[in-house]
């Protein structure tokens, strides 16, 4: 991929490294899960704040190394009205708590404790924080929501997906 970069009226062409393959056409490969997992996305979606719903999905998708994921939910969150700072923020989310509410804090904490798990289980400190800001309809969706996400990455990462592709809801 080449980009042009105009500066001081000079033009100067970057070249990037080249896009990888994907590895495998999972989705067309298995039609039906592919079709299961879209089902299953829609009903953990429901209920849950569409912009709060993609900045989990960044974030568990920044922990999971999924590019595509991270193309995908940036450029929906973006057209979801979510500015570029709080998006950038993600990463370091836990030093720039100033950027969110606390609701967003606590869906963040969770979704970092549900992704990681091979850090043990889900602490009790974190479910709780969650639990005071989320009835339990919220969040059972909310867990069902994550769970999702890192279901996705999975199959994004472990596929070797590749980003920059996506157009904002192209998947909605």
């Amino acid at each position: 991929m080449t980009t042009n970069e105009t500066t001081f009226n000079t033009t100067t062409t970057t070249s990037y490294v080249p896009e990888h393959t994907p590895r495998l056409a999972w989705a067309k490969l298995a039609p039906d899960v592919y079709k299961a997992m879209i089902r299953l996305d829609t009903a953990a979606r429901q209920g849950v704040d569409p912009v709060l719903l993609e900045l989990v999905k960044i974030r568990a998708s920044q922990i999971n190394h999924c590019a595509l994921c991270v193309d995908m939910h940036s450029k929906d969150a973006l057209a979801a009205g979510e500015s570029v700072e709080r998006i950038i923020q993600l990463s370091a989310w836990e030093e720039s708590q100033h950027f969110y509410t606390a609701k967003e804090v606590a869906a963040l904490a969770l979704t970092e404790a549900v992704t990681v798990l091979t850090d043990g289980f889900v602490p009790d400190e974190v479910y709780d924080a969650a639990a005071k800001q989320f009835d339990e309809a919220e969040l059972a969706q909310l867990i069902a929501a994550i769970t999702v996400i890192n279901a996705w990455n999975r199959f994004g990462v472990t596929c070797r997906m590749v980003a920059g592709h996506y157009q904002a809801g192209e998947h909605k």
